[in-house]
């Protein structure tokens, strides 16, 4: 089965609930209105569907290869990412001062969805280049980005993140890399980082790593880390490559998914270091990197999105065309597509309202950044910040978790047949596993949501979006609608049963910090069940209203009951959620280490 792009659904939301022709009327993004973005998707959805898709199945069975300090991508990945760099989709997002389309992050999004579905090994190399020029964007000095901003941007070099050690995984405190400074203002850098996502490979001139490392006398612990770049190959002075750096590859991972994306580990400085070049100042580099892992976690919310759609395609694909049994209405006189049976359709409606509600929560947190970005008026860009933070860790942790789910199911679908490899849904199954790991476990994300984002403001961000979800909850009974009406009352629950637990979590962070931390993660979950609940309430109010005008019927009509199904099916977990929080705390932490 082939990968399709659902441009109507994209659109949709980009159209009703991000508001693209508000972005449009922002400083700088002029030419992005509804238009350009129908455009723009459409070029992708071509190039997704014919290029890269067709390599996904292809690089599962013949991932990279490592030999001897060289990684060579698998076959047809170095002509596929060469037309990927000559058509120019490195740069839709970034600046046009570094030769970049300038476009906004709600148009962005969407085509990184088609990117990651239609192949996400392949994706993932422009990803982390993405997450490297924003770090530099922020923090590189005017000749650190004249050398290396528009090669990145271009796709011409691409870019790493190199923070994991042996050593030290997600407590970056224990980074041991060293950075010696020299005469000359560089730094000679040596250690080794694991975990490379396509830290080496044989797609481009060069690849940029940014580097977590201590100067030597640097404080202990996170306070003491710097940023640098590390490039594979020095950049002579009229910006054509020099020598080699002192940076190998010693080995790619043999991994259960994600299998044509290299995950190397780098030895640097083995022959008297690794020049690299300070980013910004020292021991700031935690904070600079912050910014390129922020990118990258809305990224890799967005590859749950992504892989759950392609699951969602391929056991629609199946089901209709699987004979097996009558139906048990008598609907058919012989077997017939198990597309007719009670719980295949319950588990298709599982996966496509998930995946919808995810992708419209996305699509407007995208635009809250781009309002956050460019705005004229500092309240209006505060408060889309302050949105946009608290959405990060829900899309990073639900919409990777929500993909696990959907991926499972997509199995389930194929039955027998979906155990079998040949079939091709078991790897996507497997690509998403990675997504509830890297770039911050979904217990990190937690933390992040009860630290960060609720503990430290009393809850008041939160609260702050609940009574958004409460006028739309007033909307919709305002309606006539019986669905409008029944999608609002389990609103509403999910809604009181968020602010018992952002009060309990305000209330407890300090004093119980075990009993808030064993219920983060279902904190994450409930919060981000909510908010895509509360998306696709707000497409169900705009579906009705097309409805009315006889506008797009079947695709609206499809909205609304997806939107019905969601809030009877998945949106009723929340109250149950609450309970565990709120009242389970002590179980959770009570059974004696020994007993374990």
């Amino acid at each position: 089965m082939s990968y399709t792009a659902p441009l109507k659904d994209m659109l949709f939301n980009i159209e009703y609930l991000a508001g693209i022709d508000q972005i449009a009327q922002l400083p700088g993004m002029e030419d992005a209105g509804l238009e350009t973005a129908q455009a723009v998707l459409e070029e992708a959805a071509k190039f997704c569907e014919g290029v890269l898709a067709p390599l996904n199945w292809e690089g599962d069975k013949n991932p990279s290869t490592w030999k001897d300090g060289v990684v060579t991508a698998s076959p047809g990945f170095k002509d596929a990412f060469k037309q990927y760099t000559e058509a120019g989709w490195q740069g839709l997002q970034h600046p046009t001062d570094f030769g970049g389309q300038g476009l906004p992050k709600t148009i962005g999004s969407a085509v990184g969805e088609m990117q990651n579905s239609a192949n996400m090994s392949f994706a993932l190399c422009p990803l982390l280049t993405d997450g490297a020029i924003e770090a530099l964007l922020t923090a590189g000095s005017p000749e650190l980005n004249a050398i290396y901003l528009e090669k990145l941007v271009s796709g011409e070099w691409t870019g790493t993140m190199n923070l994991t050690e042996p050593q030290a995984g997600s407590d970056l405190a224990a980074v041991r890399t060293r950075a010696e400074p020299q005469p000359d203002g560089s730094y000679k850098v040596a250690g080794t980082k694991i975990y490379i996502t396509w830290g080496e490979h044989d797609m481009a001139n060069n690849i940029v790593h940014l580097v977590l490392a201590r100067v030597s006398g640097a404080p202990e612990g996170v306070k003491g880390i710097s940023l640098f770049v590390v490039p594979k190959f020095m950049v002579n002075a009229d910006g054509s490559l020099g020598a080699r750096n002192d940076v190998q590859c010693v080995s790619i991972e043999h991994k259960m998914g994600i299998k044509a994306s290299p995950t190397a580990v780098l030895q640097f400085g083995d022959h008297g270091g690794a020049v690299g070049y300070l980013v910004g100042q020292e021991n700031r580099g935690l904070e600079y990197m912050f910014i390129m892992m922020n990118a990258a976690r809305f990224g890799v919310g967005v590859q749950g999105i992504a892989i759950a759609e392609t699951a969602y395609q391929k056991a629609v694909s199946f089901a209709k065309e699987r004979i097996q049994s009558r139906p048990v209405d008598g609907s058919l006189p012989a077997a017939g597509p198990i597309i007719h049976h009670p719980d295949v359709k319950r588990m298709l409606m599982t996966m496509r309202a998930y995946t919808e509600g995810c992708r419209a929560l996305s699509s407007v947190a995208a635009a809250a950044y781009d309002t956050a970005h460019h705005h004229q008026d500092a309240d209006t860009r505060k408060q889309n910040e302050a949105f946009y933070e608290f959405m990060v860790p829900l899309i990073k942790g639900f919409s990777t978790e929500m993909s696990l789910e959907v991926t499972s199911l997509g199995v389930q679908v194929h039955g027998g047949m979906g155990f079998i490899e040949e079939t091709g849904c078991a790897q996507y199954y497997r690509d998403a596993k990675i997504l509830t790991i890297y770039e911050g476990t979904t217990a990190i994300q937690a933390n992040d949501l009860v630290g960060r984002k609720t503990a430290r403001d009393g809850g008041q961000t939160a609260k702050d979006i609940a009574a958004q979800i409460e006028a739309t909850e007033f909307e919709l009974l305002q309606t006539v609608s019986d669905d409008a009406h029944a999608v609002a009352k389990r609103l509403k629950a999910a809604r009181l049963a968020f602010l018992d637990v952002v009060t309990f979590v305000a209330d407890n962070t300090k004093t119980l910090p075990n009993d808030v931390f064993a219920g983060s993660v279902p904190y994450l979950m409930l919060a981000g069940n909510l908010m895509a609940g509360w998306q696709l309430a707000r497409a169900l109010l705009v579906a009705q209203a097309q409805l009315a005008k006889g506008q797009d019927v079947a695709f609206m009509q499809a909205k609304i009951i997806t939107t019905r199904f969601y809030a009877d099916h998945l949106l009723t977990k929340a109250p149950g959620l609450r309970d565990s929080i709120v009242e389970g705390a002590a179980c959770v932490t009570e059974l004696a280490l020994d007993a374990f």
